[in-house]
């Protein structure tokens, strides 16, 4: 083996090649400084005395199946002109750390398409290494995004553990990149992104939300002129669970056995979107004879999907009357649930209808929550809470299957 090898084959510049042993399997690349690469680590002088050194095994990229170490006597040298006394510099290696860049690189993109565990025994290295190597990367340039230029963004929490463990995401919309992860939910979470949006002089103009008083109080209070665009998807979600809340009560309610036994089991048909009912089941039937007997819950279950059309209009003046429309027949319904509802909507009127303003909404960061809970599934967890977040920052870079 000769030393351009080492250039060409390792990366190695100022390095001589010496001698090629094996022990158990390993091969091990036996390399020495070049003298007249020699320089001062902090003044660059090449004025220097040698001053002993000190052995070093370094793991490298494989070649074929074969595990590659390097051996080297790394140096210490005291400088004749500014009189430090130090070890000199590798370039092809963290002095921290006993593997090389190019180890580190190979692991990095093997992690692309292989789990933590999956690239650790591939490499016969422990799992904490392979971590390790990940969290430096994702630490180096995910840790602290670039604000300036956001505008559109979305915010909502995400269930990471049993017993109510929350992390909040704010998503770039436009980019797609999540920006912050703060600890927990609510206006607290929120504190250290908006600490450093003010310092990123960024001119959000739009921010999409769910109905929480929590998150709209902490946008009003932080962002006074941005616009508050509240989710279809939320609202919908309001609506829905209230609706489940009817079915329940009126069958507590009902006296007649009949009408308790075409009530139970119907919940889910009644937030199934009506094209979604299988017809071999006959779910399309029982609803129909539900909607029949309860008359209550017929009118709250076409309510919905009057609702639904203030979202697929094609300008914000045809939604205001659509909405306006529905708001007044679910007060005049008197139900009470549809009522309470109509009165939740005229509050929020400026934020649903925001949307014509700005077409975004919490759509995009939903996706990217069930991205993060595959991604903890395969991992089967993480117990490094810092880790974890920055995976999720990294994630909208994923263009493979996700791993852990």
């Amino acid at each position: 083996m000769s030393t351009s090898i080492l250039y060409h084959g390792f990366g190695l510049v100022g390095y001589h090649y010496m001698r090629t042993t094996y022990e158990g399997g390993k091969v091990i690349f036996s390399i020495q400084h070049k003298r007249d690469k020699l320089h001062c680590p902090e003044c660059n002088g090449k004025d220097i005395v040698l001053k002993g050194s000190v052995m070093r095994r370094f793991r490298t990229v494989p070649i074929g199946t074969k595990v590659i170490y390097l051996d080297l006597a790394v140096r210490r040298i005291a400088c004749k002109r500014c009189h430090a006394l130090r070890q000199v510099e590798l370039g092809f290696a963290d002095p921290r750390y006993s593997y090389t860049r190019s180890f580190e690189r190979y692991v990095l993109e093997l992690s692309k398409h292989m789990t933590i565990l999956d690239v650790a025994r591939h490499l016969n290295v422990s799992w904490d290494m392979i971590k390790d190597i990940q969290k430096r990367y994702l630490k180096k340039k995910f840790s602290h995004p670039r604000l300036k230029d956001i505008r559109w963004i979305a915010i909502d929490e995400i269930a990471v553990k049993k017993g109510h463990k929350y992390l909040t995401v704010v998503l770039d919309l436009e980019s797609g990149a999540i920006v912050f992860v703060g600890d927990g939910k609510g206006a607290e979470a929120l504190e250290p992104f908006w600490k450093r949006l003010n310092r990123s002089q960024a001119t959000i103009e739009a921010i999409a939300i769910d109905m929480s008083p929590a998150y709209i109080g902490a946008v009003m209070d932080h962002l006074p002129e941005a616009a508050i665009v509240f989710d279809h998807f939320h609202v919908i979600k309001l609506y829905n669970d209230k609706l489940s809340d009817l079915r329940r009560d009126l069958h507590r309610e009902a006296t007649d056995q009949l009408q308790k036994d075409v009530l139970k089991g119907t919940r889910w048909l009644l937030l199934k979107n009506p094209t979604n009912l299988d017809k071999t089941k006959g779910e399309k039937e029982r609803l129909h004879e539900a909607l029949k007997l309860n008359e209550p819950l017929y009118t709250a279950y076409y309510l919905r999907e009057d609702l639904s059309r203030v979202w697929l209009q094609p300008n914000k003046k045809e939604a205001t009357a659509i909405l306006n429309a529905w708001i007044e027949k679910a007060t005049s319904s008197g139900i009470k649930m549809l009522m309470t509802m109509a009165k939740t909507l005229s509050a929020y009127r400026s934020g649903i209808l925001a949307y014509y303003d700005f077409p975004i909404s919490t759509g995009p960061l939903e996706g990217t929550n069930n991205k993060i809970k595959t991604m903890k599934r395969q991992a089967y967890g993480f117990r490094d809470m810092e880790f974890f977040k920055l995976k999720i920052m990294a994630i909208h870079e994923t263009r493979y299957a996700i791993v852990g």
